[in-house]
């Protein structure tokens, strides 16, 4: 598991981020077990308080699950899994809203140039877009 940390954020949050990230594209599953804390801690190079703490994070948002002395598991709850990818969009929505506020776009020339390159995207390979999918 590799993670590039921005000096921003809190590194517990950024985990989080990651692991929400993972879910919204499927690279984790309902049910899936994840690396223990201290695993996680290794992997990451982080301190095992700081995977501590993004676990606990995780479990107060019903994001994992963790029973007993059993490893720690991605929820079935598919509210939950659905709340996800709608969080992670309406954050990218709100930070690309607020880098464009001030050139004050018409919502329709704005759509439209969205839909463009989206399209634009869609049909350029990877590579060409620095992807790497």
């Amino acid at each position: 598991m590799e993670l590039l940390f921005n000096n921003r954020d809190p590194v517990y949050l950024q985990v989080v981020k990651h692991f929400k990230e993972r879910i919204a594209t499927g690279k984790l599953t309902a049910g899936q077990t994840i690396p223990s804390r201290r695993e996680l801690a290794s992997q990451l190079n982080i301190n095992p308080n700081t995977a501590q703490k993004a676990y606990k994070e995780m479990e107060e948002q019903g994001l994992i699950v963790t029973e007993g002395n059993s490893p720690s598991r991605i929820t079935g709850d598919t509210a939950i899994l659905s709340r996800i990818r709608d969080e992670l969009l309406t954050e990218a929505i709100d930070m690309f809203l607020a880098s464009v506020r001030n050139i004050e776009v018409p919502p329709e020339q704005l759509l439209s140039l969205v839909q463009r390159r989206l399209e634009s995207n869609r049909s350029e390979p990877s590579s060409e877009r620095g992807g790497t999918e």
